[in-house]
């Protein structure tokens, strides 16, 4: 790969909590760190970067296992929290030339509370659309595991670190076949499903050749 971009490249990484996504993502960011340097940065979403603003809503959305949130509310504050992500951090590094590897962004919302919280996919992509200033990602990462893994994962790694999603234990299944029904009627040629079941070096592997391609 060359050393040097002749525009900015936002990849995204999607999949049900537990798939790996962001173990993987990580690994994609680094090993592109040794090719451009400083022109790679890694975000994620809700919050991201270090936004103030974004990372506050992130708290409230995650952090206070005690809140009913309303699902339209929490929609809306998804949202909120990636507009201000996008305005503050995803459009200036684009603009720079970067490439911005992010874990989760739109299609997350259109999974969990389009389609797991009923909310509705086309409403969802409304509200979202009104927030990203039509920045879509050049490629998108889903990476896909069984709900069940998925769920043993979590109770596994984050014993102490539970969120307040993690704790909805009916909600992995319903995640895991949103994301069935987003790739089933996906019309994007960026959208790239990753079998997660396959071991972290194999996944990396087949991650970074689709990444030479776009980058090339």
């Amino acid at each position: 790969m060359k050393n040097t971009l002749s525009k900015g490249f936002f990849i995204v990484f999607e999949g049900p909590d537990g798939s790996g996504k962001s173990t993987i993502a990580n690994h994609v960011y680094e090993l592109l760190k040794q090719c451009y340097n400083e022109h790679v940065v890694f975000t994620r979403e809700p919050g991201g970067a270090n936004n103030v603003i974004a990372e506050d809503i992130r708290r409230i959305l995650l952090n206070h296992l005690d809140y009913k949130i309303d699902f339209r509310a929490e929609a809306l504050l998804y949202a909120a929290s990636r507009a201000q992500h996008v305005s503050d951090f995803v459009l200036p590094h684009l603009k720079d030339k970067d490439i911005v590897i992010c874990d989760r962004y739109i299609h997350s919302s259109l999974v969990y509370q389009g389609f797991a919280r009923k909310l509705g996919i086309n409403e969802v992509l409304a509200i979202n659309k009104f927030a990203i200033q039509n920045v879509m990602p050049d490629l998108v990462f889903i990476i896909m595991v069984d709900p069940e893994i998925c769920s043993q994962r979590i109770h596994e790694n984050r014993v102490n670190k539970l969120d307040r999603l993690d704790l909805e234990q009916d909600l992995h299944k319903k995640v895991y076949e949103g994301y069935q029904t987003l790739i089933a009627n996906n019309k994007e040629k960026n959208m790239v499903v990753i079998d997660g079941n396959q071991t972290i070096p194999v996944i990396v592997n087949e991650v970074m050749n689709h990444i030479k391609k776009l980058v090339s």
